[in-house]
């Protein structure tokens, strides 16, 4: 915790620095290199450096929506209190598609039809089932875990389909953002390039 505390600290102590260098109009002429990189951050963050850290830009979304039941448990591990044991869970599943353009003729991010029959193929290997028989028992299957499956499991569909743009413009080309919903109060997402 004071870890994340002195970090806080020094993000905002940077951030009164850079300001001192803003013009009358409030925007540096010249913006000072005054923040951590973006791979200090993505190790900051537990990542290795070279994954990307954030979404680029791409206005154009599609998202599907669809819904699994699935039964799991976390083995009992004390630090997941009542729900280590056996339990159900009904996840609304959202998979968003971004791009940076349309398609040039047909004007979509991706055909619609396919990519909910993709969404509607990666979760039946999941709906109905026991996550502790699908994945073993070693493995803690939280719902962040099972975006990163979902996640897989697109972009797996996506190159099967052959699907993913390789100069073809009527394939796809972007990013995917999978989010699994426990409730309203509470959701994971896992996001990265198609490719």
């Amino acid at each position: 915790m004071i870890g994340a505390q002195y970090l806080i600290h020094v993000i905002a102590l940077m951030t009164l620095l850079c300001s001192a260098n803003a013009s009358i109009f409030g925007v540096a002429n010249a913006r000072p290199k005054c923040f951590p990189s973006s791979s200090l951050i993505s190790q900051l963050r537990g990542g290795d450096g070279d994954a990307p850290t954030s979404r680029p830009y791409l206005p154009y979304t599609l998202a599907i929506r669809d819904s699994i039941m699935i039964a799991h448990s976390f083995h009992n591990n004390p630090n997941f209190g009542p729900a280590g044991g056996l339990h159900g869970a009904t996840y609304t599943v959202d998979v968003e598609f971004a791009s940076k353009e349309l398609h040039p003729e047909c004007k979509w991010v991706i055909d619609i039809g396919a990519a909910s029959e993709m969404v509607a193929e990666v979760l039946k290997q999941y709906n109905y089932q026991n996550l502790d028989d699908v994945f073993g028992d070693e493995v803690m299957t939280t719902t962040e875990f099972m975006c990163k499956a979902v996640f897989d499991g697109i972009v797996k569909k996506l190159k099967e389909k052959q699907m993913i743009n390789d100069g073809d413009e009527k394939l796809f080309e972007g990013w995917i953002k999978v989010t699994l919903w426990e409730s309203h109060k509470a959701w994971a997402s896992f996001e990265g390039p198609a490719s």
